[in-house]
């Protein structure tokens, strides 16, 4: 039986998280804490779920040794997933904590080059999946059309399921107006689709509320780093700060911060508590070293925090 949240990855990748003493160029940079994560946004989801007891499914595109890896890794954590076979080598991200400057420096390739053949085997695959909420996060390897967004969110609006996304540039564009049920974008992504800068509270609500009405998703949430986070629904705006927490590592936050979002929605919560409970996942995925790792227990403490 399909699990009622779907996640879908079609650029995973290997996270290699390291720490180095100082990033120079030209030198041997010795690094310590290494740890590998399965990686990519809508894994992340998954991950982030599975941790939060909610039984999901990873569906994912993986190819070469290294899609062997992210498979491997998936089992290591017991998160269920399906491949869908590619030529290509899944992609690895390295991530590197420069321990002199505290900065965080992300090397993100941009995947393997899609087949036609492939496009087509992933078009029958996704239009099998019937879960009651498909949640598609993350970028597109080179050959995947940018509408195919676009085009799962019509498909999954038509049969009655809710399609979640998280994505940026023109296959977010494009996926617009198409039946989307939750939109999430940071202000960067949410600023790009305004086609103009938005820092005051009043205009983001402003065109957030604009863009619901216009039909381009029954619900926007916009996260804005330290400052928290927004939603945009039919009902109005619900403006939260998150939790203070020590940053380790930004990696996975948006993911897990959605997680949370769609769990909270799904399972049929208030807006307001969906969305104290993403800035709740989303923090407990800062406080913590690698990509987007979450417990059960520093969730509900963080959340409780967050509601008071």
């Amino acid at each position: 039986m399909t699990p009622r949240i779907v996640t879908l990855t079609l650029n995973p990748a290997v996270d290699l998280a390291c720490t180095a003493p100082a990033v120079r160029p030209t030198s041997k940079i010795r690094t310590t804490e290494d740890r590998l994560d399965p990686g990519g946004g809508g894994i992340n989801v998954a991950r982030v779920l599975h941790a939060l007891g909610q039984e999901t499914l990873a569906l994912i595109a993986t190819g070469g040794v290294t899609g062997r890896l992210v498979e491997e890794l998936l089992d290591e954590e017991g998160v269920p997933w399906r491949s869908v076979p590619l030529h290509g080598r899944t992609r690895i991200s390295v991530n590197v904590h420069d321990a002199a400057s505290g900065l965080e420096y992300r090397f993100v390739p941009e995947g393997p080059a899609v087949s036609a053949d492939e496009v087509q085997r992933l078009h029958e695959i996704l239009r099998e999946i019937e879960a009651p909420w498909l949640v598609a996060s993350g970028s597109l390897p080179r050959g995947i059309p940018a509408d195919i967004y676009a085009d799962l969110a019509r498909h999954t609006d038509e049969r009655g399921g809710n399609f979640v996304l998280d994505a940026s540039g023109p296959p977010l564009r494009a996926a617009l107006g198409q039946g989307i049920a939750l939109l999430k974008v940071s202000l960067r992504e949410f600023e790009y689709l305004l086609g103009t800068e938005a820092p005051m509270p009043e205009q983001q609500d402003r065109e957030a509320m604009d863009l619901v009405r216009a039909g381009a998703a029954r619900m926007i949430a916009v996260s804005l780093g330290a400052d928290g986070a927004f939603l945009a629904t039919r009902e109005g705006i619900i403006r939260r700060k998150g939790p203070e927490v020590a940053a380790r590592s930004a990696v996975g936050a948006g993911d897990s911060f959605l997680a949370g979002l769609v769990l909270g929605v799904a399972e049929g919560q208030s807006a307001d508590h969906a969305l104290s409970l993403a800035l709740a996942a989303g923090a407990a995925s800062v406080a913590q070293y690698g990509t987007a790792h979450v417990s059960r227990d520093q969730v509900e403490a963080l959340l409780m925090e967050t509601t008071g």
